[in-house]
């Protein structure tokens, strides 16, 4: 619960929207037990949004996919949205991504057309205060635990939010100059060069899977020169991708053994499967690819019946650029005042 120096406000929901979750970094150390890792399926808009309004990476945010849900706040809060651009307002007003927003008592969110992506994440100053079950504040649907009640939202549900005072009066009193406006913006923003190469229809990068050499030459070559269409079947658990079959040179059979997020599966039917948040623990299917990390955002936001390309990378060059995004964030996350 709240601790010194911090009050609880409420958000209201209004409309869910189409899917929309609590998720934090994951529940990381219990896959030995068949407990799936999970967490937002965009980890780097999850991070970004926390540090905007000085919260830990690891805090936990809202999930909104497709459909943003309507929202509203009982109390002064510090907000801040990224990933996908659903067309947010306040009472009306738009809303911009990747800044810090102080959004007035009684204000209402919403959210329209989707204008880029799938999925939008909403971090709020203080973070959520909810249940932390197994290290982790996420919310895994099929489990039916974590987050609020192990479900997606439902209108009319109440999330408390812990909300630290100590800022309160930096925000109040820009408010002297708005005219009476639903919000305010702060002058924080995040540089474009570190964002991943969110794009539609993008190329993902990839390093060789562990069945890489089962494959046939013309399967390799598919993989890098044809596109695939993510299906509408696909989740939170898997992508699944229709385009040119994938063939082994011949038939094989092994074992289950760990997959993580981003591998590339390919089934008997030999259209592949890209593994994502939800993913089970282990898995059965010849491994062809595995996403590098930095490219997992993009493929986060990337939409049903939208085309995905993929291109091959080093083992070097992909540590290079996770590096390179690491440092970056550790940078962003030291820097004072995060919340002006």
């Amino acid at each position: 619960m709240g601790m010194e120096g911090e009050g609880i406000g409420m958000i209201r929901v209004i409309q869910p929207g189409l899917f929309t979750t609590i998720q934090d970094l994951g529940r990381v150390g219990y896959q030995k037990y068949g407990v799936v890792v999970g967490g937002a399926m965009d980890l780097f808009a999850c991070r970004v949004t926390n540090l905007l309004v000085g919260n830990e990476p690891t805090a936990a945010v809202l999930e909104a996919t497709l459909l943003g849900p309507t929202l509203q706040f009982d109390k002064d809060l510090l907000i801040a949205l990224g990933g996908a651009d659903l067309s947010p307002t306040l009472d009306g007003e738009p809303l911009p991504l990747w800044r810090p927003i102080y959004v007035r008592a009684g204000s209402i969110l919403r959210f329209g057309k989707s204008r880029f992506g799938c999925r939008l994440y909403l971090a709020v100053a203080g973070g959520f205060d909810l249940p932390y079950i197994l290290d982790s504040y996420s919310t895994y649907v099929r489990g039916k635990f974590g987050g609020l009640s192990g479900r997606a939202l439902q209108s009319g549900d109440e999330l408390p939010v812990k909300i630290d005072e100590t800022h309160q009066w930096m925000w109040r009193d820009r408010w002297a100059a708005t005219n009476g406006r639903s919000f305010v913006v702060g002058e924080r923003s995040i540089h474009r060069r570190i964002f991943p190469h969110y794009q539609r229809n993008p190329v993902i990068r990839f390093i060789r899977g562990r069945q890489y050499d089962w494959f046939d030459q013309k399967s390799k070559q598919r993989l890098i020169e044809s596109g695939y269409r993510v299906s509408p079947q696909s989740d939170r658990m898997g992508y699944r991708l229709e385009g040119e079959a994938l063939s082994l040179e011949k038939p094989r059979e092994m074992l289950s053994e760990a997959v993580t997020f981003g591998t590339i599966q390919v089934p008997k039917d030999g259209q592949p499967i890209v593994l994502m948040a939800d993913r089970q623990t282990t898995g059965g299917y010849p491994k062809i690819a595995q996403v590098i990390y930095v490219d997992l955002p993009v493929l986060a936001q990337v939409k049903p019946g939208e085309t995905v390309r993929f291109a091959e990378v080093s083992k070097e060059e992909a540590e290079e650029l996770y590096l390179n995004q690491e440092t970056a964030l550790r940078i962003l996350q030291r820097l004072p005042a995060i919340r002006s």
